[in-house]
Parts: structure tokens; C-alpha cells; sequence
């Protein structure tokens, strides 16, 4: 017999409760008040997203400072794994705007949540999935060219394309970095902003993420596929398009939040 929790003058399934029946396109509504959220008193979340776009260029920069260029694809990958945890300033402007409370770039930095500490055990277990990818990824590389050395920027996207042993670690490295973006998007889409409003824990915020993002699996396709292209896109500019997506990103993701939970 499944879980039981009462709902007004009836008793359904707890699995059924966490079934909303949205239909794909509600994930644009979701970008939508994101954007109108966005630009309601726009400077704090551009000043946001312009913090983003600096720790993303000083990232990469210190990548290539430290010879350690080889593991930039799987680095920026692992952006999306640790996003969510970023965004919580972009969360707490998003649920001001709805209290009626004044945003601030302060509130959004100094974030006080109602699950206190627990949001930091979610982001330490964000972290280490990210570095457990990027060790995954060093380890897929050496399995397919072996102990020779990375060919650098110049010459990686040839040798992936012309040759075989590249087109392989393509193929592999999409479908296990595919895992690793599923896993930590079920697992964090909806936990940061469920410990930023609610009193819980973060195994019970990641557990309940799961089950939501698995009970609406069509709408949350969509914005996992919104959110990626996106965040390519952001990528893809240099960084520089990250200062508008970032925080149009957060903001769309906490009316998930609310949609869906």
C-alpha cells in the first residue's frame, strides 16, 4: 500500500499528490515569470549574473594558468551540476518580489534560509558529484587515447571529429555526462529552493526533488532542455550572455519551484 497524506476531505497517494499534469509548455510560463521577475527592480540580478560571468572567466583563467585546460569541457559541463546552488540569491529575490518585500543585492547575497546549514550539505554534495564527474571524464579520455598527452583547444575538436578514438569518447563521455546532468538536476532543481522556503533536511529535500522532477517528467523534460540550450548559449558568448541567463534562469526556476511543489 503506497504512502498516504490527506488532502482537504480525501486521502491519495503521496505519489499522486506530487502529480501536477502540467502540460511541456508550462516550462515556458516558467521563463516567463522569470523574465518579468528579471527585470522588476533589474539591477540586483544583473549585478548577480555580472558576478557569475566574472567567477566563470576567472574559473577558465585559472585552468589554463594551472595547465589544467584538459579538463575545461568537463568544467563547464559541470557548471549545470552546481548551478542550482548558485542561483539561491536569484530564489530569495524571486519569493521577496511575491512577499511583497523590497529585493536587495544584500538579502541576495547574505541568504537566510528556513532550513539554516542544510542547504550547505546540499551544495557540499553538489560539489563532489561535480568532482566526481570531472575525474569520470579524465578517466574516460585516458581510456580511449591512452597516456597521450591532451592535444590542447587547437587540436581537440579535430581529433574528436577525424578520428575514431574520439568519436567514441564523444559518444560515452554524452551518454555518462548525460547521467551525471540527469541525476544532479533530479536531485537539485527543486531542493535549493524547497530548503531556502521550507524547514527540512537535505536528504529529504533531495529525495522529494526526485520524486517531483519523476512525477512530472514531461514538463520537467522541457525545462531541463529550456535550461540547457541556455546555458550553452550563455557559454557559447563568451560568458557574457550568462549575466542576462543566469539570473532569467533562477528566477524561471523558482516558479518552478512553486508550480510544481
Amino acid at each position: 500500500m503506497g504512502t498516504t497524506e490527506k488532502t482537504g476531505n480525501t486521502h491519495l497517494p503521496l505519489a499522486e499528490q506530487r502529480r501536477r499534469n502540467l502540460p511541456a509548455s508550462a516550462a515556458i510560463g516558467w521563463l516567463g515569470e522569470g523574465w518579468r521577475d528579471l527585470w522588476r527592480n533589474p539591477l540586483p540580478s544583473l549585478f548577480y549574473g555580472l558576478a557569475v560571468f566574472l567567477l566563470s572567466v576567472a574559473v577558465v583563467w585559472c585552468l589554463f594558468r594551472m595547465e589544467l585546460d584538459y579538463i575545461l569541457f568537463p568544467a563547464l559541463a559541470g557548471f549545470m551540476v552546481v548551478g542550482p546552488l548558485v542561483a539561491i540569491g536569484l530564489y530569495r529575490k524571486s519569493q521577496d518580489l511575491e512577499e511583497g518585500i523590497a529585493p536587495s543585492l544584500s538579502r541576495m547575497i547574505f541568504v537566510k534560509t528556513e532550513s539554516g546549514a542544510q542547504v550547505w550539505y546540499t551544495g557540499a554534495i553538489l560539489c563532489l558529484l561535480m568532482l566526481v564527474w570531472m575525474r569520470a571524464a579524465v578517466i574516460i579520455y585516458a581510456l580511449f587515447v591512452g597516456l597521450r598527452p591532451f592535444p590542447g583547444l587547437d587540436h581537440v575538436v579535430a581529433m574528436l571529429l577525424s578520428t575514431p578514438e574520439g568519436l567514441g569518447m564523444i559518444v560515452v563521455g554524452t551518454v555518462v555526462g548525460g547521467l551525471f546532468a540527469a541525476f544532479s538536476f533530479a536531485i537539485s532543481t527543486f531542493a535549493i529552493p524547497m530548503l531556502l522556503a521550507e524547514r527540512t533536511d537535505a536528504f529529504t529535500a533531495m529525495g522529494t526533488s526526485i520524486s517531483l522532477v519523476y512525477r512530472n517528467l514531461p514538463v520537467m523534460l522541457a525545462w531541463g532542455a529550456i535550461v540547457l540550450a541556455l546555458t550553452v548559449l550563455g557559454i557559447a558568448t563568451g560568458f557574457l550572455g550568462l549575466i542576462v541567463i543566469f539570473p532569467l534562469l533562477g528566477h524561471g526556476t523558482w516558479h518552478s519551484y512553486k508550480a510544481i511543489r
